[in-house]
């Protein structure tokens, strides 16, 4: 059977590739470029743990880990917080010692928090906390100090990485993949003409040589200005410049090492209505500036008295610092109208823009690409039904639609001077800004397909569970038939349903004898009796779920349904609704005996 055309090597384009290899499902990548990066430190991109741990199953672990700055917590700073005067001790001491708390603007207490000798911020002197929004032990706690800071603690926190680091990952995992042909890079190649029939997609490109592909399906990803998009005539509505951002990338000694930090209209002269600090390791950083929306080109030397004054406006005073890049960028909100024209899709920026308000346009991308890899592997070896297929674009596009439609209804509360912003109380106003930067909440949390084309009927055998039916399931510890301890999250992305069993005490049982007990066996029969391929887990405990509960995990993490006990006839409906119902190859087979 013919590959899947993946137009556009970037990082969406290069991860559907390699989620594709990981369901055994061959795919040529058209590259316009010539398959290098051109480093930019200030161009990167934030993951959320979903997505992080989505790029770490593609093989680009050891890479995340040596590029990317994982932030310790993320703190909130409103017009009045206080600041810090750093002093540095000398040209090879890389960290910030002697920090002592100065207030700025009324309110300022003057007073240093317990641990700012230690380079933290400390807490100051009356704080008050807030609930951690529902996150329970996954999401991070805040703290709002007296000066009018919040500061959200430890917990599961975002990835911020260059983009041609991920880039870079991501083609070495390519390159890394056994001998084979599962993945083919096919560099200066510009599409220009597609053709589609009932059995496969043509795609003309041209470059050195003009070349003909042939594909089972073709996905564009081939970014905003997608040459897919515009010859499947796809519309691509949504609003220009809804925010302006002034960037740098540089390398200094902060007061927060390793956080994430939002400070809300700054007191001094140029601070504008917001300016973002986000780690990069070895002590760099990315920060952004708030920019009226149609206001003057910022110059080089604009941009560099910024940069001073805010780090003046943090320190106490400017302290050395190097220039890495700098940039300015306009942020755009649209939505494509079809993601799935016959045997194409769209994907990543080519099927949406976002950014405002902490949503990350990559984070969505690389979750297109988990959602239509197993489908378009189930497709490509068994053949699928048109529900299958349109499921994508009924889930993914829903999902973006929501989170573009949070962050227009957010922005004239967060970035207007009256109405909603006025009645916000209690740090509310920074909770909702900060949802976006660490992935939670409608502007920034996994998706839950509570509606998807998918979702098995319900049935008096379904039984609730902590988690939502069509929510991203929880990374406990499993363990599989033959022994194997590790967590949920490690497989998913192998083109299996995932059938876990909660059964507690089974940690303590050797494997030979728990596989042979109780309801096990009634279980695996039923597994190997599904329409489509599963893999049999067991837990020792799930949140929210009693003991014999059965959860039906779809490949991409999203649970399916939950059943109290051993259900094989509920099981087997649940699995066909998943895939889709019958394939339409199959259906195509069944008809033409009939006829003969």
């Amino acid at each position: 059977m013919d590959p899947v055309i993946v137009v556009g090597a970037g990082p969406v384009g290069l991860a559907l590739s390699l989620a594709l290899a990981a369901h055994g499902v061959p795919s040529v990548v058209l590259d316009e470029g010539a398959g290098k990066e051109e480093p930019r430190a200030a161009r990167t991109a934030v993951l959320r743990p979903d997505t992080a741990a989505f790029v770490e199953r593609l093989g680009c672990g050891a890479a995340l880990r040596d590029e990317g700055a994982r932030w310790a917590g993320w703190r909130s700073l409103r017009r009045k917080q206080v600041t810090r005067h750093v002093r540095f001790s000398g040209a090879g001491d890389t960290g910030a010692v002697g920090i002592g708390a100065v207030g700025i603007g009324a309110g300022g207490s003057g007073v240093g928090g317990p641990g700012a000798e230690h380079g933290g911020a400390g807490e100051l002197p009356g704080s008050v906390h807030f609930p951690d929004h529902g996150q329970g032990d996954t999401g991070a706690g805040e703290t709002a100090t007296g000066d009018g800071a919040a500061e959200y603690g430890t917990g599961p926190s975002p990835l911020h990485i260059p983009q041609h680091a991920l880039t870079r990952a991501l083609r070495d995992a390519i390159a890394a993949l056994p001998a084979g042909d599962l993945v083919r890079v096919v560099t200066h190649s510009r599409l220009d003409a597609l053709e589609q029939d009932a059995d496969g997609v043509s795609a003309h490109a041209r470059g050195p040589e003009s070349t003909w592909w042939r594909g089972s399906h073709l996905v564009g990803c081939d970014g905003a200005r997608s040459t897919v998009r515009k010859l499947l005539d796809v519309r691509f509505p949504g609003r220009t410049a809804v925010e302006r951002h002034a960037v740098a990338a540089l390398r200094a000694d902060l007061p927060w090492p390793g956080e994430g930090v939002s400070h809300r209209q700054p007191p001094w002269r140029g601070g504008g209505g917001e300016i973002t600090a986000r780690p990069l390791p070895d002590r760099a950083w990315r920060l952004d500036w708030l920019l009226p929306p149609r206001g003057e080109l910022v110059t080089p030397d604009a941009l560099v008295a910024r940069i001073r004054e805010t780090l003046a406006g943090w320190c106490g005073e400017t302290p050395p610092y190097d220039l890495i890049d700098t940039g300015v960028y306009t942020l755009h909100h649209r939505l494509a109208k079809r993601w799935r024209v016959g045997r194409a899709f769209l994907a990543g920026d080519a099927a949406h823009l976002l950014g405002a308000l902490g949503t990350q346009a990559l984070d969505e991308g690389l979750r297109d690409v988990d959602n239509l890899a197993w489908k378009l592997a189930l497709a490509w070896h068994q053949g699928a039904s048109e529900t299958l297929l349109d499921s994508y674009q009924d889930e993914r596009r829903t999902a973006v639609a929501a989170r573009l439609r949070a962050a227009d209804q957010s922005l004239p509360v967060l970035r207007g001077g009256g109405g909603l912003r006025t009645y916000l109380r209690g740090g509310g106003h920074d909770a909702l800004l900060t949802d976006g930067h660490l992935g939670r909440g409608p502007l920034g949390a996994p998706p839950s397909h509570h509606h998807s084309p998918l979702s098995p009927p319900y049935t008096e055998a379904h039984t609730g569970v902590g988690t939502p039916l069509g929510g991203p399931v929880a990374d406990v510890r499993v363990t599989a038939t033959d022994g194997t301890t590790t967590r949920l999250r490690e497989r998913l992305g192998r083109g299996r349903l995932l059938i876990v069993l909660v059964a507690p005490g089974t940690g303590v049982w050797d494997q030979r004898h728990w596989m042979t007990a109780g309801v096990m066996p009634r279980l695996a029969a039923a597994v190997e009796g599904l329409p489509v391929a599963g893999e049999l887990l067991v837990t020792e405990t799930y949140p929210g779920a009693a003991a014999h509960t059965v959860l039906l995990v779809r490949p991409d993490g999203h649970l399916a349904a939950a059943f109290a006990g051993v259900r094989p006839a509920e099981l087997f409906a649940a699995a066909d609704a998943v895939r889709g119902g019958e394939p339409v190859a199959a259906v195509r087979g069944e008809r033409t005996a009939d006829v003969n």
